[in-house]
């Protein structure tokens, strides 16, 4: 994140609920003279200290002249949305301010701690003050992504500030190098530990919790492929919003007079409360009690209805309308310390079903760790079965004096595994975990989602290599990857140098996966190669998250960056930057023999066609695919493994519900509909329409003869709008487009609505007698235009300045002065609107079109093409328009003005609650909420599978698909599911298999082979041509030509020299006619 202001004091979320918060929240968020003691405190030692470079500014707010303000000093900052939108989609502007006015502490600076920092860099927090007492060895450049072997020797901290400052240029990050102290913790509203001794994090986590106001504290731990954190956020911590989701709401269609009261509402969607809920109700006409915005609480809630505990009997009776609203609740936690809790720990956060009984045995296993370290004041060798086993009998010792919390079994093989890897920070762990502790500090610092309560353990031993490792594999060999080869061997570290590997993509996930690839080695060998292809370039918006891009590259190829980025964190890293889209279009740059040459495919995609695409090709080569994607605060991750699981195609979330046209064109009721609306008017308007009028202008003739032959209403709709566009609508001035833009206000927000409730009054009925205008229907009032409205002028100054850009017309300075625009606009003469006796309005809901055929269309169209010759002869020579193509990102252009205008507008005849620019940004440009957390657990959680992938031999219960919700928090991880198998005769199948015939067969050659199998083959097609069916009495004549001939005469398909085969899809049935789904079959013919 880049601001360009410093931030100050942020806002409570919940103005209700201020005085109920604990002094927690109010140290945090509000204005506090720690912060400001925070750089006093830690200036005093000059030695000890280094900041991150400030002289780039590449932030977001506004400079000023000092690098960080105190908290409370001004008013609350004006957040750049084009930077930040993504992260603004899921936290909100409140959180946003709060973590502008957080200081951070993370101690260590291993792999964990670094990722820990870089997660809150990008956040934006106000400062990150980072410790490490130790010094930069080779061994930590397994994990760590700032550090090279140039900083060998350096202090952790002070190696690692200067990259990560690059990150941020808002965040003041700081490097501390010195033995901590209690006092000093008091600087800051949440410290994190991921490398102290257990003693001093129950010291400093006492101090913390005793703290007024408490200090949040945060330990964490990556061992190997064991992993722990433990949270504690004070004696009361107020979670303001618990999951982050929007508050619920129904459309009231009955509420009966009774006690309790049942509410039922409309079938339009479920409804998603649950019992025990609080709501309120507004609109209510008739029962209007309930509109006293008092919170009642819901119970028996069902798809689509709730009882209400009260008492409705003697309420005036329900008529119509209403809508009720979720009331989110805040929630008061209260943590336990480290020291009572390490005896007491409460439940434990699961996140594997299948290791229900592993928390309490690491919980054990790292209390072991640490004594071992501090008597031996080391950690446990890699191999050495004398450690393993001192480690196993102090466990042993430990869990003896349990009492009643003593474990039956503490699995000494997994402690002997969990001893072998102790001393390793392992980057995929480290990435994971970073996630899951930055987004804990989030919280910390904001109150926005449930902290987790209060202890999470994990492990992936199943990511071992399956064939034992000879104690010998473990040794060091003097290499960046030693800490890896700790717990993998030397086997799987050359296995991972010498694979070859394709990334798709390399935004916020490419990124991520590049930096984890980097530091495991992947493809760094002399026989290594990876692949990285995205067809974007860099956009401001991009440097919240894709945290390998900095300010100067925008406008540049992502993967040329990433990959440029990448190899500076390992200079042996063989990588290959494309800016190709993967799909049919491009099988001549990644053909056969690039599919064929890969050994794992990683789909780092933000759109669900090019995931099945790249699925499909996986699937056709047999290459394992390994997907995630990440959605706000959630991610999940999918293994796709050959002959193993399903594919990613196989199972499809459910399309999203589309509102019918009528609901969007003429009855809205929420302002996603607006803005759907909006939206479409806005590239009608300002991009289709030019593109039209262009179209027609460079080819006049053809383009009116074939308007003329479809002669439909199409064609009609598209030459009335070229025509009134060139014509009664062209604008020559400015003030023609301040007219144009009038105009439009009164013909959308005025006068179709007049007509809207001419032809259907407010006491309408439909059909059957029920009235017309009844939920989820709400009935419009037409606007009166004022320049006094603001919003009524943000709209026709959006709309001329946009108008006037697609003739060409040059914009006055005068625009954007109110008071001459104001005069501007009452100038302009507004006829009288005259109702349509015969007007058709779409009322039925699954129409597709709003136009209309009629039988004189070729009649009108001829009459519209000669009004268009006269039309164009008067226009200049060279004429053309400019249309304008939607850019959300660009908040000077204007294009996200005209849409929220149109829609809050739209919103105002209909009495749907408006929305601010941000709010509509989020859905008009269909913004996918994005921050870095998920993204880099996502990573994480991937890579860890990696191992699993490139060492071949896994079962299917070894590999994991997960899905995960940092805002709750919540981890699922579950096997895979296995392919469908299809049977016959003695023969079986899956979606992974695919038959192959060789010599170029005949059509007859090709249905005997296939009648061997016992199948009768009754339709072949190649792409989406039928080559043979046995129903087609002259696809008889066929059987003697080789397959590969009916291809290119029959299809058209193009064989070119690099490829050796087709692939026909062939439908077949038994002897006893029932059908039988077989794999694609490819035919080589060369």
């Amino acid at each position: 994140m880049l601001p360009r202001k410093r931030p100050c004091e942020g806002e409570s979320e919940n103005k209700n609920n201020a005085d109920a918060a604990s002094s927690v929240k109010k140290h945090r968020i509000g204005a506090s003279s720690p912060a400001d003691t925070a750089d006093s405190t830690v200036n005093n030692s000059e030695q000890s200290l280094s900041c991150g470079n400030n002289n780039n500014n590449s932030s977001g707010y506004l400079p000023e002249g000092s690098s960080v303000m105190a908290l409370g000093d001004s008013n609350p900052p004006d957040i750049d949305e084009d930077l930040h939108s993504r992260q603004l989609a899921v936290y909100g502007r409140d959180t946003m301010r709060k973590l502008f006015a957080s200081n951070v502490l993370v101690s260590g600076m291993q792999g964990l701690g670094v990722e820990i920092a870089k997660n809150l860099i990008l956040a934006g927090v106000k400062s990150v003050t980072i410790h490490d007492e130790g010094s930069v060895e080779l061994w930590d450049l397994s994990s760590n992504f700032v550090f090279s072997e140039n900083d060998i020797g350096k202090n952790r901290a002070v190696a690692s500030v200067s990259k990560l400052q690059e990150l941020n240029n808002a965040v003041l990050v700081r490097a501390l190098e010195t033995k901590l102290t209690k006092e000093q913790l008091s600087n800051f509203q949440a410290v994190v530990f991921t490398d102290i001794s257990l003693e001093k994090a129950v010291e400093f986590n006492d101090f913390c919790h005793s703290h007024q106001p408490p200090i949040a504290f945060i330990k964490s731990e990556v061992r190997g492929l064991f992993g722990s954190v433990f949270c504690d956020f004070g004696p009361e911590f107020t979670v303001l919003d618990v999951d982050g989701e929007e508050p619920h709401t129904g459309i009231i269609a009955s509420i009966s007079n009774d006690n309790p009261a049942l509410v039922s509402c409309v079938d339009d969607e479920r409804l998603e409360f649950q019992d025990g809920d609080l709501v309120i109700f507004s609109e209510v006409h008739g029962m209007t009690e309930l509109n006293d915005g008092k919170p009642r609480k819901i119970k028996n809630a069902r798809a689509y209805s709730f009882t209400l505990e009260e008492d409705t009997t003697n309420y005036g009776s329900y008529v119509k309308g209403g809508i009720v609203t979720q009331v989110k609740q805040p929630k008061v936690l209260k943590f336990k310390t480290l020291r009572e809790s390490l005896s007491d720990p409460g439940d434990f956060l699961l996140s594997d079903f299948s290791k229900f009984d592993r928390p309490p045995l690491l919980h054990l296993a790292f209390q072991a760790l640490d004594k071992f370290v501090s008597e031996l004041h080391r950690f446990p060798v890699a191999g050495s079965e004398d450690d393993a086993e001192k480690l196993i009998s102090i466990a042993s010792n430990i869990n003896d004096n349990l009492g009643d919390r003593k474990l039956d079994d503490i699995n000494p093989k997994l402690l002997r595994l969990f001893a072998f890897g102790a001393r390793a920070v392992l980057n995929p762990m480290a990435a994971m975990f970073g996630g899951i502790v930055g987004q804990e500090v989030v919280k910390a610092c904001s109150g926005k989602f449930h902290p987790l309560f209060q202890y999470f353990y994990f492990d992936s031993v199943e990511s071992l290599p399956t064939e034992p490792i000879d104690p010998d594999e473990y040794r060091p060999v003097n290499s960046r990857y030693d800490a890896q080869i700790s717990v993998f061997g030397s086997k799987l570290q050359k296995k991972l140098e010498e694979a070859k590997l394709f990334v798709v993509g390399a935004g916020a996930l490419g990124c991520e996966f590049l930096k984890n690839l980097a530091l495991m080695g992947v493809s760094c060998g002399n026989l290594g190669k990876l692949t990285v292809t995205d067809d974007d370039v860099i956009e401001k918006s991009n440097l919240s998250r894709q945290f390998l891009f900095r300010d100067w590259n925008i406008g540049q190829a992502k993967s040329t960056v990433a990959a440029s980025a990448a190899v500076s964190i390992n200079p042996s890293f063989n990588i290959e930057a494309l800016q190709n889209r993967v799909g049919p279009e491009t099988e001549n740059v990644f053909d056969d023999a690039f599919w064929e040459n890969l050994s794992v495919v990683i789909n780092a995609l933000d759109n669900v066609n090019a995931r099945l695409y790249v699925d499909q090709r996986c699937l056709y080569f047999q290459k394992p695919l390994l997907e995630s994607g990440t959605l706000g605060a959630k991610c999940n991750t999918q293994m796709v493994i050959p002959h193993l699981t399903e594919n990613y195609g196989a199972s499809r979330d459910p399309p999203e519900k589309q509102a019918p046209m009528c609901t969007v064109h003429s009855f809205p009721h929420n302002i996603d509909h607006c803005l759907t609306w909006a939206r479409s008017e806005f590239e009608g308007l300002l991009e289709k329409t030019p593109a039209e009028v262009n179209l027609f202008l460079s080819n006049p003739s053809e383009y009116t003869n074939a308007m003329r032959n479809a002669g439909d209403a199409q064609a009609r709709d598209n030459l009335e709008r070229v025509l009134e566009c060139l014509d009664r609508e062209k604008c020559e001035t400015f003030e023609d487009c301040i007219t144009w833009a009038r105009l439009k206000f009164e013909d959308y927000f005025a006068n179709r609505v007049k007509q809207l409730i001419y032809t259907f009054p407010e006491d309408a009925a439909t059909s059957t007698g029920t009235p017309f205008w009844s939920a989820p229907k709400r009935f419009p009032h037409p606007l009166q235009l004022s320049t006094s409205d603001p919003g009524h002028l943000h709209f026709v100054t959006a709309a001329s300045i946009l108008r006037a850009e697609t003739f060409g017309i040059p914009i006055p300075d005068w625009v954007k002065n109110p008071k001459k625009l104001a005069e501007a606009i009452d100038r302009v003469i507004v006829p009288d609107f005259q109702p349509k006796k015969d007007a058709k309005i779409v009322t039925d809901e699954k129409a597709t079109s709003l136009s209309t055929s009629s039988i004189d269309d070729s009649a009108v169209i001829n009459d519209l093409v000669i009004k268009l010759e006269r039309c164009r002869a008067k226009l200049p020579p060279g004429f053309r328009m400019k249309p304008i193509q939607f850019e959300k990102d660009d908040d000077t252009n204007y294009h996200m003005d005209m849409i929220a205008g149109l829609a809050n507008m739209r919103a105002r005849n209909y009495s749907i609650p408006e929305v601010d620019k941000l709010k509509a940004k989020f859905i008009a440009g269909r913004i996918i909420p994005a921050i870095a957390t998920a993204t880099a657990m996502a990573t994480g959680l991937v890579c860890l599978e990696l191992y699993k992938a490139l060492d071949g031999g896994h079962k299917l219960e070894d590999y994991r698909n997960t899905f995960a919700n940092l805002a709750l928090p919540l981890f699922s991880m579950a096997e895979p599911v296995p392919p469908k198998v299809v049977k016959h005769q003695d023969m079986s199948w899956t979606v992974w298999d695919r038959w192959i015939v060789k010599d170029n067969p005949t059509l007859r050659q090709l249905l005997d082979w296939l009648k061997e199998k016992g199948l009768n083959a009754y339709s072949i097609s190649c792409g989406s041509c039928l080559l043979y069916n046995s129903m087609f009495p002259r696809h008889k004549d066929r059987m003697d030509k080789k397959m590969v001939d009916l291809a290119r005469d029959v299809a058209k398909v193009d064989l070119p020299a690099y490829r050796h085969h087709l692939d026909a899809v062939v439908a077949c049935e038994d002897d006893d006619d029932n059908d039988i789904d077989i794999p694609q079959i490819s035919i080589y013919f060369r």
